[in-house]
């Protein structure tokens, strides 16, 4: 063999080397590797921020990761002791359902467990139609949760995720508004700790108010088990929307939540599990909380023709300046190991007299790259008079009058 030949063969095993060899020790991977899921996102739960998306705000149907918000809608507005009467409507729902019968009564408790472990749709429509009045009046309910915790990319049309057309446009969210909806149930809702305990119920019996049926329900949220510390979750699957699934880990006072929506269809059922575990394990290898204290002091300003305490008018003035942190001594973040937090300081350079105590003169932010973390007000801590004539009278007349 020549060795031009030689030498062209050592180049190309030389950069299919380069190109293939694995993330050096050090390094932080852009993010989880290739994943099925059409749509995708990893979020930190605590403060929203997107950690990975792939297409999250690609508007999409999500299937039965609907019945999150169903659950928390209906924990936020109505006694979970309350009893349900069903209606020929929701009793007539498809498969997947209990097989609640019309005329029948339940404890709305127990159908919130039929729709979140076995993601019944009769339980679905018939928690809507006692809260909401309507299916039609309880999705109103679900839109206006949706826009209150920041979703203007999510529209609610039924309760149970089947797919569905309304006037407001199709039943559909993105990935990145499923996960900050999972976010709000499990660490914003005022019922967030009922809304864990029934999604990490492993199974549970009850009957009918009458005590005529016996139902049992199986969680079928394999995930509860394939990772340490998930506390939530929640599949889905139509035609439309493929295989879905929304759910959230926590873990050394991390929360993370993810979401994948067209994640396969059958026989494809498993990979849902497969990229959410991706998911996952980029956000516990990767991701950790930083801290960077804010400022507990700051340069004062200068004002201009303001008067010193011990009123002498030939003093320099300045005013003492801070922060408006309220009671967060720190931040807390959840970054990616080869990220910092930056802050920037915007402020006036002087003031004029007369000068009001709690007069907002700049602002403070925090930044991870381009993304706005925290902003807070910088005021003035006190009042400064403004120097007149008759300051500078006074102060002559105090020192050499006879």
């Amino acid at each position: 063999m020549g060795r031009k030949i030689k030498g062209i063969l050592a180049l190309s095993l030389l950069t299919a080397f380069i190109w293939c060899s694995p993330v050096q020790a050090g390094e932080v991977p852009d993010g989880p590797g290739e994943l099925y899921a059409r749509s995708a996102v990893l979020m930190d739960g605590s403060s929203g921020r997107i950690l990975y998306g792939k297409n999250e705000n690609e508007v999409m149907p999500m299937a039965s990761t609907t019945k999150i918000m169903t659950c928390i809608v209906a924990l936020e507005n109505a006694d979970l002791q309350e009893k349900v009467e069903i209606s020929a409507n929701a009793a007539a729902q498809p498969e997947v359902h209990l097989g609640i019968r019309e005329g029948e009564a339940y404890k709305l408790e127990n159908l919130l467990y039929s729709l979140m472990l076995e993601s019944h749709n009769d339980s679905a429509v018939a928690i809507a139609e006692h809260i909401g009045g309507s299916v039609e009046g309880f999705a109103d309910m679900m839109n206006q949760k949706a826009r209150e915790i920041g979703c203007s990319n999510t529209h609610f049309v039924t309760p149970n995720g089947l797919d569905a057309t309304d006037g407001g446009g199709d039943h559909a969210t993105t990935a990145a508004e499923l996960a900050r909806v999972m976010a709000y149930c499990v660490n914003e809702s005022p019922v967030k700790e009922e809304f864990r305990h029934i999604t990490q119920t492993r199974s549970c019996s009850f009957s009918d108010e009458s005590g005529a049926r016996n139902f049992s329900c199986q969680n079928h949220n394999s995930f509860l088990e394939m990772m340490d510390g998930v506390i939530s979750g929640k599949t889905g699957f139509t035609s439309a929307a493929g295989y879905c699934y929304v759910c959230a880990l926590e873990s050394e006072g991390r929360l993370f939540t993810a979401a994948v929506l067209a994640c396969g269809w059958p026989y494809n059922r498993t990979y849902k599990w497969s990229d959410t575990k991706k998911l996952m394990t980029y956000g516990l290898e990767n991701f950790e909380n930083k801290t960077v204290s804010t400022p507990k002091k700051m340069e004062a300003l200068p004002v201009e023709d303001g008067l010193a305490e011990d009123g002498n008018p030939w003093r320099d003035v300045n005013v003492p300046v801070c922060a408006v942190t309220g009671n967060e001594a720190e931040i807390s973040i959840l970054m990616r190991r080869d990220e910092e937090i930056k802050s920037r300081l915007t402020i006036r350079k002087s003031l004029m007299a007369p000068v009001k105590k709690g007069t907002v003169v700049g602002k403070i932010s925090y930044f991870c790259g381009d993304i706005l973390l925290r902003e807070y007000p910088v005021v003035t801590m006190s009042d400064i008079r403004a120097r007149h004539f008759e300051d500078w009278l006074a102060w002559v007349l105090d020192r050499y009058a006879l």
